[in-house]
């Protein structure tokens, strides 16, 4: 229970990490300025979704 607890923990303090770059890096307001039409929490949502599913398939 404890390894499945600190997976999630892991997997989603990267998700916030690398959300949180994005956005100070001012990605979100450079696609629109583009006209990229990108749903970016859309985007970080289906990476995690795959992330976590194949780590928990690899555990």
């Amino acid at each position: 229970m404890k390894r499945i607890l600190l997976f999630l923990i892991t997997n989603i303090a990267v998700l916030l990490v690398l959300g949180g770059v994005l956005r100070l890096l001012g990605v979100e307001r450079l696609l629109d300025a583009r006209g990229a039409g990108l749903d970016y929490w859309a985007l970080l949502i289906f990476a995690g979704v795959f992330g976590m599913g194949g780590a928990f398939f690899s555990l």
